[in-house]
């Protein structure tokens, strides 16, 4: 299965590319390797993908003005690998629609782990899907198959993660998430305490799902205990 499943490096510094790549290559992913914010740029356009691992400090385009480019166009899950490793540049990259951040210097198992946390949710069929394609929900319409949002007839382009906690929570509408239910449902690993995670995301799916003059904010925050849909 391996071999079907295509992920893009964008990362300008030749030992790491190459480390990634040869990393990548033995697990049986087919790579496609770029050095340049202007050349990932290229190969997005060219084809589609199932992982993006992007660095932040790139020649040409930088790897934040990229992750903008690809949030506007495709749902592709986008891992930042990147040396910067202020808390407040993590949290500014996953409001801008990041997946996953992981610091440099990063041990390979965990880049590995990382990948196929993303895969697993991006690829195969979540434990709560009902078999239906497309749920509507109010002014919502949520196709599963291809993974597009629509309010009021206006196509709201979500992260991968985004859409799946909006898939999550239409397809439980009366249960009431924990963030660590929501996280472990959604990102398919173990909660470890990382409130700022689930807060952003949830920011982000407000935000977009409001700004097509929706009478209703959809996600209800149930304070001290997590999030539900609006009734």
């Amino acid at each position: 299965m391996n071999k079907k499943i295509k992920l893009l490096i964008i990362e300008d510094d030749n030992d790491i590319n190459k480390l990634l790549s040869e990393m990548l290559l033995n697990e049986g992913y087919t790579v496609k390797q770029s050095y340049s914010g202007t050349e990932g740029l290229i190969y997005l356009e060219q084809e589609p993908w199932h992982i993006v691992l992007l660095d932040l400090m790139l020649p040409g385009k930088s790897g934040e003005e990229l992750l903008g480019d690809i949030r506007k166009r495709m749902t592709v899950p986008v891992i930042i690998i990147s040396a910067k490793e202020e808390r407040s540049i993590k949290i500014d990259m996953l409001k801008l629609g990041a997946d996953d951040f992981i610091s440099k210097p990063f041990d390979i198992e965990e880049v590995l782990a990382r990948i196929e946390s993303n895969l697993r949710r991006y690829i195969e069929f979540s434990e709560y899907d009902n078999g239906k394609d497309i749920v509507n929900y109010k002014e919502i319409s949520l196709n599963k198959d291809t993974r597009e949002v629509f309010v009021n007839e206006n196509n709201v382009i979500l992260t991968a993660r985004e859409f799946d906690i909006l898939n999550l929570l239409i397809n439980n509408p009366k249960k009431v998430f924990s963030k660590s239910n929501l996280f472990e449902s959604v990102w398919k690993s173990e909660y470890v305490c990382d409130d700022n995670t689930i807060t952003v995301h949830v920011s982000n799916l407000r935000n977009k799902l409001s700004k097509f003059e929706t009478k209703y904010n959809y996600i209800q925050t149930i304070w001290g205990i997590g999030y539900k849909l609006e009734k």
